[in-house]
C-alpha cells in the first residue's frame, strides 16, 4: 500500500524536490550515483518504472489516487504519495501538472559508451543541444525511427530532465543513451562507426545517397540549435550530409532534421541488408 499524504504545509522538506530544488541539483554532478529526476505525466513514470527506475516519491492529484490512473500508483508500493487538488499543486509547483501527477525516482549509474554501442548499426550523436524539448523530441524520433542509441556531448541538456522526458513521451526510458565523457567522436570511429555530419555545406552528400546505405555502422550528428555542427567536428567526420530543401527555406529545427535523418539513414540500411 502507497503510504497517502495530503499536502498541508508547502514548506514540508519532503516536497523540495518538487518545488524549490533546480533539475542541475537534483542531477547532483559531484555524486551523480546519489541524483534524483522528476518524471512527468503517468505514461512518461510508467515508462520509467518499466525500464527499473526506482521511485523515491511522488505527487498527484487527488483524483488519480482512485482513478483512471490508479494502476501507475499500485505499481509504487511503500512509496509516499503526496497529494492535493490541482489548483493546490499548482501553487507548489509554480506550473500546471501535465495530467497531474509527478514521480520522484532515483538515477541509474551511466553505462560507458563502449557497452552503450555494442552491437548497434545506427546511433545518433547530439552535439551541445541545450534545449530539453529538442532533446526529448530528437531521442523520441530516434528510438521511433530504428536507431539503436542517442550519445550526448556534454554541453545537451539531459535527456532525464522532466520536459526532455516529458516531450520524448517516455522515450528516454526505451532507447539507451549517455554522454560522451570527453566530447570526442574518435572514440566511435574507433568502434567502427563511420561518422556522418549533418550540415548545410555544399560539398555536402546528399541524405539519400547510396553509398551511406552501405555503410554497417553509421553515427549521426547533429548540431546545436542555430549556430549547427563547428567546422572541427565537420571535418573530423567521415561524410557531411545535408537533407535537400525548397521554396528557399535554409535549414530545419534540429528535432525536424533528426525525423528525416533517422527515417532516412535507417530505412535505407535495412533496405540494404
Amino acid at each position: 500500500m502507497n503510504n497517502i499524504i495530503e499536502i498541508t504545509d508547502f514548506n514540508a522538506p519532503e516536497l523540495d524536490v518538487y518545488a524549490r530544488l533546480t533539475e542541475a541539483q537534483l542531477y547532483n554532478k559531484e555524486f551523480p550515483e546519489k541524483g534524483l529526476f522528476v518524471a512527468e505525466s503517468p505514461k512518461v513514470i510508467e515508462r520509467a518504472l518499466d525500464a527499473g527506475y526506482e521511485p523515491v516519491s511522488c505527487l498527484t492529484e487527488k483524483r488519480h489516487i482512485n482513478g483512471e490512473d490508479k494502476h501507475v500508483l499500485e505499481r509504487m508500493n511503500n512509496v509516499p504519495v503526496f497529494c492535493a487538488d490541482l489548483d493546490v499543486l499548482t501553487q507548489l509547483t509554480g506550473f500546471k501538472l501535465t495530467r497531474g501527477m509527478l514521480c520522484a525516482m532515483k538515477r541509474k549509474p551511466q553505462q560507458s559508451v563502449s557497452e552503450i554501442c555494442k552491437g548497434k548499426s545506427r546511433i545518433v550523436i547530439l552535439d551541445k543541444v541545450m534545449n530539453p524539448t529538442n532533446v526529448g523530441a530528437i531521442i523520441r524520433c530516434a528510438a521511433a525511427l530504428g536507431m539503436d542509441a542517442v550519445l550526448l556531448t556534454k554541453g545537451c541538456s539531459d535527456p532525464l530532465y522532466r520536459r526532455a522526458a516529458r516531450v520524448s513521451m517516455g522515450t528516454v526510458f526505451q532507447i539507451e543513451w549517455a554522454f560522451l565523457p570527453d566530447d570526442n567522436i574518435d572514440e566511435i570511429k574507433a568502434l567502427g562507426f563511420k561518422t556522418v555530419a549533418m550540415a548545410l555545406k555544399d560539398n555536402s552528400l546528399s541524405i539519400d545517397d547510396p553509398r551511406l546505405a552501405k555503410e554497417k555502422k553509421l553515427a549521426i550528428i547533429m548540431g546545436t540549435e542555430g549556430d549547427g555542427l563547428s567546422d572541427t567536428t565537420i571535418d573530423n567526420c567521415d561524410y557531411t550530409v545535408k537533407i535537400p530543401m525548397f521554396h528557399g527555406v535554409d535549414s530545419l529545427n534540429v528535432a525536424a532534421a533528426s525525423a528525416v535523418a533517422c527515417y532516412e539513414l535507417g530505412k535505407n540500411f535495412k533496405k540494404s541488408f
